[in-house]
């Protein structure tokens, strides 16, 4: 199968390496990514030659997170295209938290909105660090809301209301401290440590590796169908606002939105 915005390489030990491939716009998610990435997710999942999956990512950036040009066209859209954009965002996250397969993210550079979101349905992240981090949407009139369930759960609450609505940029070694990311690398050394993390799967058996995984997420906090619709409904309803439309019309226009007119440049 073909890809426009992502890409899967494997190797003969059955480690798929599934690349973020939209260098070009800072691997923002794009509807045709959400859907790349669905599909990927899928087929990974279910291919039994594969044992475990590197999320890895083209260019500088990691994730920008969710793609404006695609957010600004959900805000203008009718109600049920609307809605049925929020849920193509819900259903990425869900079949890349549910796939069957451990999941090590390689975070080479920066992250933000989505792309935390991203971190945080891996199973462990290897990170730069240079790297920098932020749930930057309400900076944008926007809320963190399909990726929430996901960033409560691997950060806890308390962690994650440090920065969950504050939109400020951290660095490495604090997304350590959150729980965002397990281990710190420099750029040339992330391969050698995401080796260290995929070798051990090798020895496991891959029926009980899923299963444990399975019940890991069992034993965690919930994320079930009514928290997936909830935040389906926050994200329509920022959308459906008045700040959204502001913030991300601002952006465009390069110009600071009404909620900094006044503020210093940060």
């Amino acid at each position: 199968m073909s890809y426009e915005t992502i890409r899967i390489e494997s190797d003969d030990r059955g480690v798929a390496t599934l690349w973020l491939a939209r260098s070009e716009k800072h691997n923002a998610l794009s509807a045709k990514m959400l859907e790349e990435l669905t599909a990927a997710a899928s087929r990974l999942g279910h291919d039994d030659k594969v044992r475990v999956v590197v999320l890895a990512a083209d260019g500088p950036t990691f994730c920008a997170g969710g793609d404006l040009g695609w957010m600004r066209e959900q805000i203008s859209a009718d109600a049920e295209t609307r809605r049925a954009g929020a849920r193509q965002l819900a259903d990425m996250l869900m079949a890349m938290n549910t796939m069957a397969k451990p999941v090590i993210g390689r975070v080479q550079g920066n992250a933000f909105g989505g792309g935390v979101g991203m971190m945080s349905v891996c199973d462990v992240v290897i990170a730069a660090r240079t790297a920098k981090f932020g749930l930057t949407e309400t900076k944008l009139g926007l809320i963190p809301a399909t990726i929430g369930p996901y960033v409560l759960a691997r950060m806890g609450e308390d962690k994650a209301r440090r920065v969950f609505m504050s939109g400020r940029i951290f660095d490495a070694e604090e997304a350590v401290t959150l729980n965002l990311v397990a281990r710190l690398a420099d750029v040339e050394d992330l391969d050698a440590l995401v080796e260290e993390e995929v070798a051990p799967y090798l020895l496991c058996a891959p029926g009980a590796v899923a299963e444990a995984k399975r019940l890991a997420r069992a034993l965690g906090p919930r994320i079930d169908s009514a928290m997936i619709e909830h935040s389906i409904d926050r994200l329509i309803a920022m959308w459906e606002g008045d700040e959204a439309p502001e913030g991300i019309a601002a952006f465009f226009e390069k110009r600071k939105p009404r909620w900094q007119q006044g503020q210093a440049a940060r």
